[in-house]
């Protein structure tokens, strides 16, 4: 069976990164700084991170539409900057939020294309592996974003071209 786009995030819009929320450690004293910007081409997580005062992450993230629960896999078109990061999505489940990640990593300059399954996501709570969380399943997925935490201090550059939720 070939693989159906259900949903898509064009992050070629001009409009799109205006969804975006940015998320850095400075909610627990941090300096580091990242957001989502548009270059007039893609978007673009950019920022700096800083270790200063326990620092060391930045992320972003999104509400998302609901997706069909046959969604299993996610499709992401990228150029990155030789550096690691994380694709986060977020369920609600019983009244309370649940993280899971997908770790990947870039190529300095090269267009990248990333399929990743469900099953293939880890479940975290502020940065450690939970062994009980339930499945992630595609209908109670209420976020999407990125995140940056490999403890480089120095500028880093993800430009996003489109995320696909895909069955």
């Amino acid at each position: 069976m070939s693989e159906q786009a259900i949903h898509m995030i064009d992050l070629t819009k001009p409009t799109e990164h205006q969804k975006w929320l940015a998320i850095n450690d400075n909610v627990m004293g941090g300096i580091s700084t990242g957001r989502l910007t548009y270059d007039g081409k893609s978007c673009q997580f950019q920022g700096e991170l800083s270790l200063v005062n326990n620092g060391g992450f930045s992320s972003i993230k999104r509400l998302l539409e609901p997706l069909p629960k046959e969604v299993n896999t996610v499709k992401l078109t990228f150029v990155g900057d030789g550096r690691s990061y994380q694709l986060r999505l977020t369920m609600w489940k019983d009244g309370s939020s649940i993280h899971y990640k997908h770790e990947f990593s870039t190529i300095k300059g090269k267009s990248q294309q990333k399929v990743v399954n469900l099953t293939d996501f880890q479940a975290v709570f502020r940065g450690r592996l939970l062994n009980e969380a339930p499945e992630l399943i595609a209908n109670d997925i209420k976020h999407v974003g990125f995140l940056i935490a490999d403890k480089q201090t120095q500028a880093f550059s993800l430009n996003l071209f489109q995320i696909q939720f895909t069955t």
